[in-house]
């Protein structure tokens, strides 16, 4: 009689982990969690000011750059493209030298899957889990973008940019 229960307790087990599966992933963001990025932003990074710009979600993306700089040179420029996809936006990252020469191979990019997001806060992971970052508007006129990293199995993150708007 138990090796008829075995399979049942299975079936109900599998049930119970697509239905926790199917809500998880009903959860998928859209460009629209990402609008709070748009705007002109600017900060200060490694001695030099740092310039973002997000155009506002349109079609099946978000387009947004970033200018580093240091003695009025540019030190890094840096792409990133939000697309829409099933599972939520996932966040596409191409870096650049001065000279517009890229830092990645040329049909390669830094890709990160959107985990979660509220108002004025989106989460997202490197595809390889290593690293993960926070895009959260603190205040009407603070953006902040976190990264974190694994240290003693919990997820720690600190401020990587701080801007205000520059509109």
């Amino acid at each position: 009689m138990f090796f008829f229960r075995l399979p049942l307790l299975y079936s109900f087990a599998l049930l119970v982990s697509l239905t926790t599966y199917a809500q998880i992933s009903s959860k998928a963001g859209t460009l629209s969690d990402m609008g709070f990025l748009e705007g002109h932003w600017k900060g200060t990074f490694n001695g030099g000011p740092i310039y973002a710009v997000w155009i506002a979600p349109a079609g099946d993306n978000l387009t947004g750059f970033i200018r580093m700089m240091k003695d009025n040179k540019v030190t890094m420029y840096e792409m990133l493209i939000f697309e829409q996809t099933e599972r939520g936006p996932v966040a596409l990252v191409k870096h650049f030298k001065p000279g517009l020469i890229g830092q990645e191979e040329k049909d390669k990019q830094d890709r990160y899957a959107f985990i979660e997001a509220k108002k004025d806060y989106a989460l997202y992971e490197k595809e390889d889990g290593s690293i993960r970052i926070i895009y959260e508007k603190r205040a009407k006129d603070q953006l902040v973008i976190q990264r974190g990293q694994k240290q003693d199995g919990k997820w720690v993150f600190n401020d990587l940019f701080v801007f205000t708007k520059a509109d």
